[in-house]
């Protein structure tokens, strides 16, 4: 057969190339294979110059793009060296384009936008050799990528160890660890795949389902020249504590008129509304009862449920993806919340990182994050008051605060300084019911000194209890060391 032929230089490269394009882009596994594609260049400058790598992509490429097809005439082993390296050219050439198109969609809800790119991206890789179907499917999936990076990216910053690894872990659950894996089987069954999502209030839990709710696989559809659906409406999220009793099932499965008392209309709920193509989001999952736990246990085993008042069994089809900032092994030890709903839940089991943890490992993470709040509260102009922010956080908090509401936290500090110069945390009755939380979190992390947890333990001693006389007697202490402890317990 005559054409160019792979050598064993290419073979390799092209192998080093499949890892890189199947690879996780928050992996250092990626970022090293990267760096060895292209020497002399640091993985920083691959981020900040994504083309660096097609540019040395190309010339590899080159000789098969003259050929007619190329990839319909390889043997399957020299096919999966090649097919990759076409759909990463493809990605990039679109990867602008895409952003462009998230942008504009993400401000107008309602029927997806119509993409003008669509038709050039397939012809591309129509005469690198793949089928009319299969091209379709991958502009499909390279949309899907960058949304997911777009989204993973953008709405959950920070450089420290911990959000790196974030990062890794919410790519995995969209993509799986084996995205070759992933790509040959897996693309389409995602549904089947729950997600927990534990961590402390104001950690970010939100944007992580929203992140991950947003950029599953959404088929394209040649004949209208658009997406099967949009993005911004994939993504559902409930918050199940703020619902009574009485209320949450119609919220969850809906309900037909006059199925109880005050039900006069037809309501649907939560799992008919979500799409096939999005993910649904149980917030504080650890607040339903055990009768709502074996309802929404049946939808996960079934994929189907029925509305209140109604016969007629519907189908769910998007992915679940369930949150709680209270502690699931005490609920489960306490007979609250069934062990058989956690393992349906428990496909991956994903700790949001605490902002103490961050700050930790990574100190100017908080500047970061000053930096990117001050213009999202008040705007790109107020830019110039980031360092007003930063110097008042540095003059009224402790060096080691440990920020008991996280992100969430920072952000109302944000807020408060820019209102009145100043920001002093009050310790609320709120903070208190947290405090045992806290500590057990710290505890866990394994960040605590010995005098921090005998602190820790003696403050909530103290709230139980009432003297420092009890806290002693409690800890074998004398009254004088244990009040020592309470009052320098950290907030």
């Amino acid at each position: 057969m005559g054409g160019p032929r792979l050598s064993g230089a290419d073979r390799e490269f092209f192998s080093d190339l499949t890892r890189v394009v199947w690879g996780n882009p928050f992996s250092d596994e990626r970022a090293s294979m990267m760096a060895r594609l292209a020497p002399g260049t640091k993985f920083g400058d691959l981020t900040s110059d994504p083309e660096a790598l097609v540019r040395i992509v190309e010339p590899h490429l080159a000789p098969w793009r003259k050929e007619a097809r190329p990839l319909s005439r390889l043997s399957a082993g020299d096919y999966d060296l090649l097919a990759p390296a076409f759909i990463y050219t493809a990605f990039h050439f679109a990867r602008t384009k895409f952003d462009r198109h998230i942008e504009r969609q993400a401000k107008q809800p309602g029927a997806p936008l119509p993409i003008d790119f669509a038709d050039e991206v397939i012809a591309y890789l129509r005469d690198a050799g793949f089928p009319e179907e299969t091209a379709g499917r991958y502009f499909a999936l390279c949309f899907q990528l960058r949304r997911a990076f777009y989204f993973i990216y953008g709405s959950l910053p920070g450089a420290s160890t911990p959000m790196r690894r974030l990062r890794e872990s919410l790519w995995n659950n969209i993509f799986t660890h084996d995205m070759r894996a992933w790509e040959g089987a897996l693309w389409n069954q995602m549904e089947d795949f729950s997600t927990l999502l534990l961590g402390e209030t104001g950690t970010g839990k939100g944007q992580a389902a929203a992140a991950i709710g947003r950029s599953g696989y959404i088929p394209y559809l040649p004949e209208s020249r658009r997406f099967a659906a949009n993005f911004t409406e994939t993504f559902i999220a409930i918050n199940l504590s703020q619902f009574p009793e009485t209320l949450i099932e119609s919220e969850l499965f809906g309900h037909r008129k006059g199925s109880f008392t005050g039900a006069i209309d037809h309501h649907q709920g939560v799992f008919e509304r979500c799409s096939e193509h999005g993910a649904l989001f149980l917030d504080e999952i650890g607040e339903v009862t055990i009768p709502v736990q074996i309802k929404l246990l049946k939808v996960l085993q079934d994929r189907t449920f029925t509305e209140l008042g109604g016969r007629e069994q519907k189908r769910f089809s998007g992915r679940v993806i369930a949150a709680t900032n209270t502690s699931l092994d005490d609920l489960r030890r306490d007979g609250r919340f069934r062990e058989d709903f956690f393992y349906r839940l428990c496909s991956d089991v994903i700790r949001m990182p605490t902002l103490r943890e961050r700050l930790a490992e990574s100190p100017g993470e908080l500047a970061e994050l000053v930096s990117l709040l001050v213009p999202r509260i008040a705007g790109e102009q107020a830019s110039g008051l980031v360092a007003q922010v930063l110097e008042a956080l540095a003059r009224d908090l402790p060096k080691d605060y440990p920020w008991p509401g996280n992100v969430r936290e920072l952000e109302q500090a944000v807020r408060r300084i820019l209102l009145t110069g100043s920001y002093r945390p009050e310790r609320d009755s709120a903070q208190g019911r947290n405090a045992e939380e806290r500590l057990v979190a710290r505890l866990r992390e394994g960040t605590l000194t010995a005098d921090e947890l005998l602190a820790g333990y003696s403050a909530l001693l103290y709230q139980r209890l009432g003297s420092y006389a009890a806290v002693a007697e409690r800890t074998h202490l004398d009254p004088r060391t244990s009040r020592k402890y309470v009052l320098n317990a950290k907030p």
